[in-house]
């Protein structure tokens, strides 16, 4: 197994999901859940993202084309989805999670466009087109679990950090990520017009 690729991949990957910097959106979205609920949203939100980055891994370029879609429409599409996740937490309609399920949270947002999102995706794409042999497919497989393992136990224990901030800290926590991930989803959006922009203009 290369373990030059391998080391390039899961550390691209995982600054690209930044799992410390995904625990103050997670405790946000979840923390008014029970453990148990939590943790459920925990692995299935790590499950989600590892079957996308794997389906788009071995079959991206040929879906995307298929659909006609470029990269920045979905770029911008998880930016959009973002926005409208940013805003609930920031006006405060994401803390009462009675009429939202568990698994509806793991999926979107923390899922996809979050932990599997157009970075993480294209990242893995382009790792996939640099791939030679067998060794190599092992290596970006093996190096994508590994990333999706540590994402998991940083969430998996973020509990103890709910226990430590109590209901207020939670709400002030759930401020914070809001306006962060307002931050990002303006950013994808921004990139996304960046690209068009630039892929017109090199048409014309």
């Amino acid at each position: 197994m290369d373990l030059k690729l391998f080391g390039e991949v899961f550390v691209t990957l995982l600054v690209i999901t930044d799992p410390p910097g995904m625990m103050p959106i997670f405790l946000a979205l979840t923390g008014p859940l029970p453990a148990r609920d939590r943790n459920r949203a925990a692995w299935q939100a790590v499950a989600l993202a590892l079957g996308v980055i794997v389906v788009f891994a071995v079959a991206g370029q040929t879906l995307l084309a298929y659909l006609h879609v470029d990269l920045p429409a979905l770029q911008a599409a998880g930016g959009l989805l973002l926005v409208l996740v940013a805003l609930e937490l920031l006006t405060g309609k994401g803390d009462q999670p009675s009429g939202q399920s568990t698994s509806n949270i793991a999926l979107v947002p923390l899922g996809t466009p979050l932990l599997a999102g157009p970075g993480a995706i294209v990242a893995t794409m382009l790792f996939v087109q640099r791939a030679d042999n067998a060794t190599d497919y092992v290596a970006i497989g093996l190096a994508i679990i590994a990333v999706m393992a540590a994402v998991w136990i940083v969430l998996r224990f973020s509990g103890v950090i709910v226990k430590i901030l109590r209901p207020g800290g939670i709400e002030v926590l759930t401020r914070i990520a809001g306006l962060l991930l307002a931050a990002i989803a303006v950013q994808l959006i921004a990139d996304a017009i960046a690209a068009f922009i630039r892929h017109y203009l090199a048409v014309f």
